[in-house]
């Protein structure tokens, strides 16, 4: 089965890259559904999401993957097996702009609290009231930490930065603190407000995860971080 998708993650995983979308279908809660495309064996990797002409999935590119099956494994149920191989997933184009920005608002998800709290399913798309993140870059190692606290209604997640904080995986999300950071390394605290000041970003959605169990239990983090206007990052795949 061919089917497109709006990339919404690209991130970086322990032995991989994971990617999610939504597809054309519609979904009571989360507007339209969401997929995860994922390999019968082993993890995505970037070979996987990288075209024959060296072009890379991004987020709001819209894929074609030929999807084979289901596999439903709660709460991640959006998994697919995809055909990485025979039939490569295509980038057929892109929504950007004002569509772009209509989309983060309208696809907001009415029951985040499914993915959140009772863990019955794996992502969701929210708009946070409030933000605070940082970006630690190890001077030695050269290893980037990206971290974020949310709270939405009456929800506060993990308390403060730096000692707590959702670990944020959004691949263009990390390229951006790291062109933040100093070279010779450090760390960086911000909160929307200096989002707003340095950057103009005015709204911000996050994209939430659930990991794989580890050791009986599913840690949430953040997949994709948006912002409105649109921040600008490129990505260095060769340190990620």
């Amino acid at each position: 089965m061919h089917k497109e998708l709006l990339i919404l993650a690209v991130t970086r995983m322990i032995g991989g890259i994971c990617v999610a979308g939504m597809s054309q279908d519609p979904d009571p809660v989360t507007g339209l559904k969401w997929v995860r495309p994922v390999r019968e064996h082993g993890h995505v990797l970037l070979g996987d999401i990288t075209t024959p002409d060296g072009t890379r999935m991004q987020p709001f590119d819209v894929v074609e993957f030929s999807l084979l099956r289901p596999r439903s494994e709660p709460p991640h149920v959006e998994d697919w097996i995809a055909d990485f191989s025979r039939e490569r997933p295509r980038i057929l184009r892109r929504l950007e702009g004002e569509r772009r920005d209509g989309f983060l608002r309208k696809y907001l998800d009415h029951a985040p609290e499914q993915v959140l709290q009772r863990q019955e399913r794996s992502l969701c798309l929210i708009r946070p009231d409030w933000i605070k993140g940082a970006f630690r870059l190890d001077d030695y190692s050269g290893k980037l930490t990206a971290r974020m606290a949310f709270g939405t209604g009456a929800w506060r997640y993990l308390g403060s930065i730096p000692k707590g904080g959702l670990a944020t995986t959004d691949l263009r999300w990390r390229a951006f603190g790291r062109a933040w950071l100093p070279a010779e390394g450090g760390w960086l605290d911000f909160d929307e407000g200096d989002l707003e000041a340095r950057f103009g970003i005015q709204e911000i959605v996050l994209a939430i995860g659930l990991t794989r169990s580890h050791e009986g239990t599913l840690w949430p983090i953040i997949v994709g971080v948006y912002t409105i206007p649109d921040y600008q990052a490129l990505v260095d795949y060769d340190n990620l």
